[in-house]
């Protein structure tokens, strides 16, 4: 049913996207620039934003502020895990994106994470000097290769994204993600739809519980926070894109033990 919900989501802002872009030659997908990127749809956007406040407010924020409490091994774990996750998007974007030895440090790193590192939980591949790369998707993919962000665009529970990546996101689940395929779209009898969801809904927490003070402060001190949160949000999308080492305040996506040694 979240399956459904979710692909039915992203598949009607996809279409409305391509409708818009198609009347209107402002809103092709050319540039590459956070600047650039229109809120075509602001009105629809505000009111996506406003249902995620509200369920941040009820869920996101209390369950966070409990996360924040445990202690730092166990939030360092749960955090590994997650990233070494990712993984399995990472490395066909590496490809796709030509960065070979990328592609394949990471595999190493993957691989004995998942094995010694006990599922992820213990980063034992940096330890033994494996480089660590920033997380990849398809959107970056696309935007490698030259293709622009397109509309601004806030997802009623999944947050800011554009055009671009909304799209993009698609291709997890017609193939994409391989943790999707062995949980929900083939049944392994190992995994199921539930261990999908929850690794997401956990890697909302952890990142809200990352940022809960900074995002508190942006909230308190913005004349307009949807707009704040739009532009810190461009922001941060292009460093991804443009894999810069610089973190934009608000989008804090470190391990636990550098956050709280900052």
């Amino acid at each position: 049913m979240i399956k459904k919900l979710i692909v039915i989501l992203i598949t009607t802002f996809a279409l409305t996207f391509n409708v818009s872009a198609s009347s209107d030659g402002e809103l092709l997908l050319k540039k590459n620039e956070p600047a650039e990127v229109e809120d075509c749809f602001e009105g629809l956007n505000r009111a996506s934003f406003a249902l995620n406040q509200g369920l941040d407010k009820v869920i996101f924020k209390p369950v966070s502020s409990v996360y924040r409490l445990l202690p730092s091994p166990i939030k360092t774990g749960v955090s590994n895990s997650l990233d070494n996750l990712s993984n399995v998007v990472t490395i066909p974007n590496n490809i796709l994106q030509g960065e070979f030895s990328k592609a394949g440090i990471n595999t190493g790193r993957f691989i004995i994470n998942t094995t010694v590192g006990v599922l992820g939980l213990i980063d034992v591949a940096t330890y033994l000097g494996f480089t660590e790369y920033e997380q990849e998707d398809y959107g970056q993919s696309l935007a490698a290769h030259g293709i622009g962000p397109g509309c601004y665009i806030v997802l009623p529970v999944l947050g800011p994204s554009t055009a671009r990546d909304t799209v993009a996101s698609l291709t997890n689940f017609i193939g994409g993600d391989a943790w999707y395929n062995v949980t929900v779209r083939n049944d392994t009898h190992y995994f199921s739809d539930v261990d999908y969801y929850s690794s997401k809904i956990t890697d909302g927490i952890d990142f809200r519980a990352k940022n809960y003070d900074s995002l508190e402060n942006l909230k308190k001190n913005s004349l307009d926070f949807y707009a704040s949160v739009k532009s810190l949000y461009l922001q941060d999308r292009q460093q991804k894109i443009l894999n810069s080492k610089r973190i934009i305040e608000t989008q804090d996506d470190s391990g636990w033990e550098e956050i709280e040694t900052q």
